[in-house]
């Protein structure tokens, strides 16, 4: 798919104009990515969130990346899979949200996490087909506007099924 890659690589060391944090509603931190992100980006990454008030599963916010060499992190919140249609509505979301967020701010470069399939349980398979089909929609409706977009897998594993899922567009 073209303006897309697939990497295996810790999200935090990227070079990127913005990276997405796979946030809980709180958006203070937590296990996986979030943690990670938080411990990279330092303590004024902390302080900015509190002062967004939380997140709702779907929407995207965005803050300054600190200490992390992206200039932003967009925080969205994944749906915890629960099997039913709405699922793939909300992560749909996710994509979407953070792209349109991204764009609203000038980032021309972009890394996703897989979102949901941590913790929150989401089936890696599925959860790359509503990825990677969101961000070729969205790319193909953003045409005017040049956004590559990354798609960061924590390993092999994932990162095999994102191979996959991107070459079949």
């Amino acid at each position: 798919m073209k303006n897309t890659h697939v990497i295996c690589a810790d999200i935090t060391t990227l070079h990127c104009d913005a990276i997405v944090n796979a946030a809980n509603w709180s958006l203070l931190g937590g296990g996986g990515v979030d943690g990670a992100i938080h411990r990279a980006a330092g303590a004024e990454l902390l302080e900015e969130c509190r002062g967004l008030h939380g997140c709702r599963t779907g929407e995207a916010k965005i803050t300054k990346g600190y200490r992390l060499p992206a200039k932003y992190v967009i925080h969205t919140v994944g749906p915890i899979y629960s099997g039913s249609p709405e699922d793939a509505l909300l992560l749909a979301d996710c994509y979407r949200n953070s792209l349109d967020l991204a764009r609203e701010n000038g980032i021309r470069t972009i890394a996703f996490p897989a979102i949901s399939t941590g913790v929150y349980g989401y089936p890696v398979r599925e959860a790359t087909k509503v990825a990677v089909d969101t961000v070729k929609n969205w790319l193909a409706d953003n045409s005017d506007y040049p956004m590559e977009v990354t798609f960061c897998c924590f390993d092999e594993r994932t990162r095999k099924v994102y191979e996959e899922q991107t070459a079949r567009i």
